[in-house]
Formats: C-alpha cells, structure tokens, sequence
C-alpha cells in the first residue's frame, strides 16, 4: 500500500519563482465519499489515476497509477464538480523537493507548497518564502476547492 506523508504551507512572497518552469495541471474528482476520493489529473501530456484514503494528521493511504491521456480527457467529463486547475513548480530547498501550486480560475490568488516526507516527524529546512502550516485545513484539499473555492472564501477568516 503507498502512503503519502504531506505537509503544506501558504507561500507569502515570490522568492521562489527564481528559474522555475511550471508544469499546467487539470484534475477533476469522480468520487469524493468521506474517507476516499478518486482523482483524474493531467500533468503536462500526461495523465494519472489516484484514490486517495482518509487523512490521519499528515499522512494517508495513496494509490497512484499512469493512464492514457485521451482516457483522462474522457473521464475530467465525469467529474463532480468543476476542475481544480494550477501550475506546479518543483523546487529543491535543502534536502526536500517542494511543489508550490499557483492555482487558476476560481482559485486565482492562492498559492500553497507542498512537501512530501518519508514519516510524519521528519525535520524540514523551511524555505524563506513559506508561511503559515495549513496541513490540517481541509479547505486546502484539492477536492474541497473544487466545490468550494477560494474566491469564494471570507479571506478575514
């Protein structure tokens, strides 16, 4: 079974847009049943199937595999719920490869790093540019801002 153990951060400036390339990210969600979601996303030209299991403090049950692009495009039409679309930037700091989405369309304006560790009390250098932990916040999820995005949100809270 694939474990994934992820920490994640607002980004408070754009120091760490120095030479990075961004990779354009569409996914959609066929099922968001609490405890699971099953997730289609395209990565550039290509494309992945993942079911994801509850969350328990940082950490959850992962299965990730490779599709065909034209099934992907196919089956984001199934989705529930709008796409979630952003651009990923994958950036080394330390000994950690951090992924900072900048998301578009209705969630224009958030920007959040992510890091993935090998246990959940593993030490991380955090960069200059990362600010506040939202881990925790299931308004970050990915599957949360399909349905509930961020320009939608009280930005006071």
């Amino acid at each position: 079974m694939g474990i994934e153990i992820e920490r994640k951060f607002l980004v408070t400036s754009d120091l760490w847009k120095i030479g990075t390339e961004p990779i354009h990210y569409a996914q959609g969600y066929l099922s968001k049943e609490i405890g699971a979601t099953v997730r289609v996303r395209i990565a550039g030209k290509k494309a992945f199937l993942t079911i994801k299991g509850p969350i328990t403090g940082i950490s959850r049950a992962e299965f990730e595999y490779s599709i065909p692009l034209k099934d992907a495009e196919e089956m984001l039409r199934l989705s529930v719920g709008p796409l979630v679309e952003k651009n990923r930037h994958r950036i080394r700091f330390g000994t950690h490869l951090w992924e900072v989405d900048e998301f578009l369309g209705d969630n224009e304006g958030l920007v959040v790093a992510e890091v993935e560790l090998s246990n959940p009390g593993e030490n991380i250098i955090p960069p200059p540019w990362l600010g506040k932990e939202v881990s925790g916040d299931p308004r970050y999820y990915n599957s949360n801002l399909s349905v509930y995005p961020y320009r939608q949100w009280d930005k006071k809270s």
